[in-house]
């Protein structure tokens, strides 16, 4: 029976991660993969939904390009060659995470299907047989799978996931997404600005229900300018053929259906039960804040424990998860300060609370300062005055959540997180020198305006009246000399 210091049970970015980490501390590291390593964010995921993204943002581009003076025309898409942009960009990101560059930190790489046969034990399966694997610890990074929605006629749609959608050979003419969040918004207006008349159906009352309420106004007000049709609080009821039914709708008539209604852990055929691994009543791997599992030689990482399904935190995950394993140390990941964004157009960043979140803590102790980009020049020099910045203020004037739409919200939010990270107070933000002219103007001048809100109260108003007097006194005007 092969014996290792750690074995690894999937291959994504939180697999990687502990594998690379492990490796390089001179562990005997073994990671079993059943598919090809890198995981959804390479294969299906991050990288070519970004790409699409970018295909998508240069014809949109031209499109609009006359407002600028410049006068284009209408671009002409290329599917094929779009796809190959997207397959090229995936070929380009593969080496990083191929077997070769695990196994070069340190790490060996199987393929093949493991199960769980006992607390301390796997069997893997591949091509040449099965082998029995005796290990001190484990870390269970399987991921998730989407999930498509139990509904008449749907499955024999045959509709499309983010799993499948890459293997078009050809984008097609009418497209209904399933699903208004982070996902569904991002394809459907993707897949719009290549030429696909596209139906967005949401079954709550906004689009990107989880984040401030005013986000979901203002991209449905975006996306419908662009010609996509956004229906929320719309129920599918059944898809005969190309057709999708819905409660409080007329029927859409689409040629296919993309699914986007969420994902679910990849826990099947692996045998948690007889490791002594416990998964919640939605199927996601429980685990403490050590990222330890019921059985504590097994940790797990990324979306198989359901707590936050995004890559940098399986990576953070992962990292923190071999270490803990293999030094004994009790490293915790910070997730009040993990930022996440949707790359619409525009994009719409987050970090901590939500104004909702944070009273419910904190009671009337908590405000917000809310700033639109009308003034904000960068965005005016690129005619993208559209978005805002929501500063999530709480007791002692911190800094507990903050929204950032616009054009780059991405790069903006980081300064954002590191603050609230380290507990910084929206003062902290506002005496940092930025930058100009740059989208980051939009956190940067909310601070600002609260800073000179909280300067124009009474008591501080009060307190700076009678300096400037004092100064006064102190330092009187003298007269000119002749």
């Amino acid at each position: 029976m092969d014996e290792w210091d750690l074995a690894i049970v999937g291959g994504g970015t939180a697999g990687i991660v502990a594998a690379k980490t492990a490796g390089r501390f001179g562990a005997r590291v073994l990671l079993v993969e059943s598919d090809r390593t890198g995981g959804d964010c390479l294969w299906t995921g991050c990288v070519p939904s970004k790409s699409l993204i970018a295909a998508a943002h240069a014809a949109y581009t031209v499109r609009t390009a006359a407002r600028f003076g410049v006068h284009a025309g209408r671009p002409k898409v290329d599917d094929a060659a779009v796809l190959a942009y997207v397959r090229a960009a995936i070929a380009r990101i593969e080496p990083v995470d191929s077997p070769a560059a695990i196994s070069a930190d340190g790490a060996q790489v199987v393929t093949g299907r493991a199960e769980f046969t006992g607390p301390g034990t796997l069997r893997v399966t591949g091509a040449d047989g099965a082998r029995a694997v005796r290990f001190r610890w484990a870390v269970l990074a399987t991921g998730s799978v989407p999930v498509v929605p139990d509904l008449p006629g749907l499955a024999e749609a045959d509709p499309l996931t983010t799993e499948t959608l890459w293997n078009l050979d050809a984008l097609p003419q009418r497209v209904a997404v399933l699903g208004g969040g982070p996902v569904g918004c991002e394809l459907g207006q993707a897949l719009a600005r290549l030429g696909v008349r596209v139906t967005i159906v949401q079954r709550a009352d906004r689009l990107l229900a989880k984040e401030e309420p005013e986000v979901g106004a203002l991209l449905a007000e975006r996306l419908r300018a662009e010609g996509v049709t956004v229906l929320t609080g719309a129920n599918v009821e059944r898809v005969d053929g190309g057709t999708v039914s819905l409660t409080g709708a007329d029927p859409v008539v689409v040629d296919r259906i993309l699914v986007a209604t969420g994902r679910r852990p990849r826990t099947g055929g692996l045998g948690l039960a007889a490791a002594g691994v416990r998964c919640d009543e939605r199927g996601r791997v429980v685990v403490d804040g050590l990222l330890r599992t019921s059985n504590r030689r097994i940790f797990a990482a990324g979306d198989v424990t359901g707590v936050l399904p995004f890559t940098h935190v399986a990576g953070v995950q992962g990292g923190y998860a071999a270490t803990n394993a293999l030094l004994g140390l009790r490293r915790r990941v910070d997730y009040a300060a993990v930022p996440w964004v949707t790359f619409t157009d525009p994009e719409v960043a987050h970090v901590g609370a939500t104004l909702a979140q944070a009273r419910r803590r904190h009671g009337d102790r908590v405000h917000c300062r809310r700033l639109t980009h009308e003034h904000v020049d960068r965005a005016i020099a690129d005619g993208r005055p559209d978005g805002f910045t929501l500063l999530v203020i709480g007791p002692a004037g911190r800094l507990l959540g903050a929204t950032v739409v616009s054009p780059r919200a991405g790069e903006s939010i980081a300064e954002l997180a590191a603050a609230i990270r380290r507990g910084a107070k929206v003062r902290d933000v506002a005496g940092t020198v930025h930058a100009y002219p740059t989208y980051a103007d939009g956190p940067w001048n909310a601070s600002l305006a609260q800073v000179r809100a909280d300067l124009a109260g009474p008591l501080l108003s009060r307190a700076v009246g009678i300096l400037c007097g004092l100064r006064r006194a102190l330092h009187p005007v003298q007269g000119l000399r002749r």
